[in-house]
């Protein structure tokens, strides 16, 4: 399955938190990053403001996989939910253990917002098999 058709600035910004996420290597992500970005997971009460708050958290978490030598994947998907289109769907222990759908958008190039999902869940978006390193 291909992307074409989507807007290429959220598809190469998907590729960033991929290649991030398959690297874990936060450089890919960190110049897609509006300063006034917000994180937020259905999975975390509290949400994260601002691309340093964001950048200190992921940081960490990669640091806590390295160190557990686990094994994650990030996938170029794209979904109909909310309209969304793009998006990165992470796995764990295997490519096909989906546990999330990582949901972004834009503004002036940049990311203002990501959103870590159960809902559309992983298994539900359309996934391309490309997995950026």
């Amino acid at each position: 399955m291909t992307l074409s058709g989507y807007d290429n600035l959220e598809l190469e910004a998907c590729r960033g938190f991929a290649r991030m996420m398959n690297t874990l290597d936060v450089s890919h992500l960190t110049p897609w990053l509006a300063d006034d970005m917000t994180y937020s997971s259905q999975r975390v009460f509290a949400s994260l403001s601002g691309k340093e708050a964001y950048l200190n958290y992921i940081t960490e978490k990669l640091e806590t996989v390295r160190k557990a030598n686990a094994s994650v994947w990030a996938e170029i998907a794209h979904t109909e939910a909310f309209s969304a289109g793009p998006c990165v769907v992470l796995a764990q222990g295997t490519k096909d253990n989906l546990v999330s759908t990582l949901l972004l958008k834009l503004r002036d190039g940049k990311i203002v917002n990501m959103d870590m999902c159960a809902v559309p869940a992983p298994n539900e978006c359309y996934r391309t098999g490309e997995f950026p390193a």
